[in-house]
């Protein structure tokens, strides 16, 4: 059952001004620490000790080192999506409203985690199974974590 996200906000412009300056600078930190793992993955090789034989132990070290990274790039891509979407959620007028029961958010959670779609008690009932995370008009299916596995 969709119902109709409320307008209803309780920050005021200065507010809403500083949660956008939070969001954009958490967006450009993370872009470029994405940017940096992305670099220092790709271009990783073997340094010039290309005399001495390669052990199965190293190679193995390299590739859970690479796979570690892309790991962590994916957590800050969803992240970054979620700021996008906060982003979003401002311009619109429905940014510090509970997602899941439509009532705001408290202020210090959202200066804890500026993109949190819920407040504590729901998130908590997602985090048990309790409650339904509800789904973004643009997230793929099953991409996605609760506000507070985030920073």
């Amino acid at each position: 059952m969709k119902r109709e996200k409320s307008t209803r906000n309780r920050l005021t412009p200065a507010e809403k001004k500083k949660f956008k300056a939070l969001l954009l600078e958490k967006r450009n930190e993370m872009l470029g620490d994405v940017t940096s793992m992305e670099n220092e993955t790709l271009r990783k090789t073997r340094s010039d000790l290309s005399t001495m034989p390669v052990h199965m132990a190293d190679v193995g070290t390299d590739n859970y080192e690479q796979e570690f990274t892309l790991g962590l790039m994916d957590s800050e891509m969803k992240v970054l999506r979620e700021i996008e979407y906060a982003l979003q959620r401002l311009e619109e007028g429905t940014y510090g409203i509970c997602e899941g029961t439509d009532k705001p958010i408290e202020k210090e959670r959202l200066e804890a985690i500026p993109w949190a779609r819920y407040c504590v008690a729901y998130a908590q009932l997602v985090e048990k199974g309790i409650a339904e995370r509800q789904e973004r008009p643009d997230e793929p299916e099953g991409d996605y974590e609760t506000d507070d596995e985030q920073g």
